[in-house]
């Protein structure tokens, strides 16, 4: 079973270095990013991909399996999946594909060229990330933003969230054609490292919403907390992280909201908190 909060606090070292995933952690562009999907998944045969979909054996779970099939029979998301709105871009390739690094990257460059009908709106994840974020920069832990989004949405949407107001606060920004591969290899992780003269270790801690980033953050060494802003319940993330020999991966902590990572970040840090930690968890 993966950690309860309080008992993570405890076991946590304190965070010197923080990087944060960008979409659906920091911010939404979630009505962006299923538009161009939708628009990729149709081309699956003519970009050659049909035969590097992965076989019911190579599934991690029974719903991924389902995940698959409906995408190899229909060439599209099912409407449940869409409508819960849960699933990143990146895990979405990860289950279609697998291990397959060749058809990830040729889905993952389709992805770009319909991300530039649909990109532009972005806004706070939550909201009182801002506030969040001034108060690490004033602690003096190191921040940095790692994303698979390319170089040129990302620097759009990060100079639009809040009228620029985060511009100021991050010490280093990786994006996904910054690196020769993509998370969940772990090559931008030590890049963000290597721009902030850091060494990977537990006291970096790495926040991202996906099964990827988890994975990105263990590989390289560092602390993974796993924000849970899309609401699964711990019970479904128990599941998609199993912590087996085939998927031994698991986040270090789970946050439901940035109230909980705020108040997991203070009580490593030992800052008193002006709160109480809601406790009604899934």
């Amino acid at each position: 079973m993966l950690r309860e909060l309080d008992e993570a606090a405890r076991a946590l070292v304190a965070p010197r270095v923080v990087l944060f995933d960008w979409h659906a952690t920091l911010v939404d562009t979630l009505d962006a990013m299923y538009q161009a999907v939708d628009d990729v998944l149709p081309r699956i045969p003519e970009l050659g991909l049909m035969s590097s979909l992965v076989t019911e054996e190579q599934c991690k779970t029974p719903e991924d399996a389902r995940l698959v099939d409906y995408v190899r029979e229909n060439l599209r998301l099912h409407p449940k999946i869409k409508a819960a709105r849960r699933i990143s871009r990146t895990d979405i390739f990860e289950v279609l594909f697998g291990n397959n690094e060749k058809a990830k990257h040729i889905a993952h460059g389709a992805f770009n060229r319909a991300y530039r009908n649909y990109y532009g709106e972005v806004r706070p994840f939550e909201g009182g990330e801002l506030e969040l974020l001034t108060e690490m920069h004033e602690l003096h832990v190191k921040l940095g933003i790692l994303t698979n989004r390319d170089r040129e949405f990302f620097d759009h949407e990060f100079a639009k969230v809040e009228d620029g107001a985060w511009l100021g606060l991050f010490d280093t920004t990786v994006c996904g054609c910054d690196t020769a591969h993509r998370k969940p290899n772990p090559e931008s992780l030590f890049k963000a490292l290597e721009n902030l003269n850091e060494k990977p270790g537990l006291d970096c801690w790495y926040v991202g919403d996906s099964t990827t980033d988890v994975v990105a953050a263990k590989r390289a060494g560092i602390t993974s907390v796993f924000f849970n802003g899309t609401g699964w319940e711990h019970e479904w993330i128990n599941k998609i992280f199993p912590g087996t020999k085939a998927h031994p991966y698991q986040p270090d902590a789970i946050v439901d909201s940035f109230v909980e990572f705020k108040w997991l970040m203070e009580e490593c840090l030992g800052v008193s908190h002006d709160y109480c930690l809601l406790s009604n968890r899934k």
